[in-house]
């Protein structure tokens, strides 16, 4: 079975509030045909602050995680849309402007490092899509979700503005990913919006009515669970579910699940290896669902018995 090779930049949240997302992706690697080698002595991108507190310094940052995987010579990815737009937003701007190439390069040299370009970071989903490919996740599959009605919720960072889809503004790379591992995907008008990301801490009334909006869109699309691709997002979402049922008088009470959790439910691999302890709002519509019916014998009953 062949093995592809990738530099894994999980990113800070990873080892944090996104464990769980870290924990399912190592768990489905291996059955996907996947060696994930994390980035040796990575940092932080800046998330998303940084560059408005000091921009030189932020792509000084990024650019020293693609040196290193320059470095490393292999492909890379990371899980967090976050980092990912960081990542692609470096890379084009220092094939773009010479003069932050310059004054990057100058600060990387600083620590005995350069980079010369080319790296071309993807995120984990796009790995999984369109490299691992949906053919190989179909024959990988052992036990197939059975109509699980999910939401896939992309955020704002996945599609905008370094977007892998072949329509920014109707992603459908998550629906197909979804649909692979037999769940179904519904129609969530708003899997694009932003869930208010970190103005969770600074702005929370505003987040708090973001967050309501999107689950509103789940709601309101049918799904009895919501996958996520970014770990801010999926934090918001789960952690502040209560809170928004207490301002606005919902009874929302969705599981949202990184798609690698749902992949590696399909894949038949244990819960705990995927993470779903972590979940703030239970998973069991997911977990109690009954495994698929095996398919017809062939060649009938006097077949059968013979």
């Amino acid at each position: 079975m062949t093995t592809a090779s990738y530099s894994y930049y999980p990113g800070c949240s990873a080892h944090a509030t996104g464990r769980a997302y870290d924990e399912s992706i190592r768990a489905i690697a291996a059955p996907l045909g996947l060696e994930l080698v994390e980035l040796e002595d990575w940092n932080c991108c800046g998330a998303t602050a940084y560059m408005s507190v000091n921009e030189m310094l932020s792509f000084s940052l990024t650019a020293r995680n693609l040196a290193l995987a320059e470095q490393a010579g292999r492909p890379l990815t990371t899980p967090c849309s976050a980092c990912y737009t960081n990542l692609r937003k470096t890379e084009a701007y220092l094939e773009q402007y010479g003069e932050l190439r310059e004054k990057v390069g100058a600060a990387l040299a600083e620590a005995k490092l350069s980079y010369r370009g080319g790296v071309r970071a993807k995120h984990f989903l796009e790995v999984v899509v369109h490299d691992v490919t949906l053919a190989r996740v179909r024959a990988e599959v052992k036990r197939p979700l059975g109509g699980l009605k999910v939401a896939p919720y992309y955020g704002c960072k996945i599609v905008r503005p370094f977007s892998f889809e072949a329509d920014p503004e109707n992603p459908e790379t998550l629906e197909q990913l979804l649909e692979a591992i037999g769940a179904t995907p519904t129609a969530m008008a708003l899997k694009t919006h932003c869930c208010g990301g970190s103005l969770m801490g600074t702005q929370n009334d505003q987040a708090i009515r973001l967050c309501r909006n999107l689950l509103l869109s789940v709601q309101e699309s049918g799904a009895e669970c919501i996958a996520v691709t970014c770990p801010l997002c999926q934090i918001n979402l789960d952690a502040y579910q209560k809170r928004v049922n207490r301002t606005y008088g919902t009874a929302f009470h969705y599981p949202v699940l990184f798609f690698t959790q749902l992949l590696g439910l399909a894949l038949d691999l244990p819960a705990a290896a995927l993470g779903l302890k972590r979940c703030i709002v239970s998973p069991r519509v997911v977990l109690d669902r009954p495994p698929p019916a095996l398919p017809p014998a062939k060649g009938g009953p006097e077949e059968v018995r013979a």
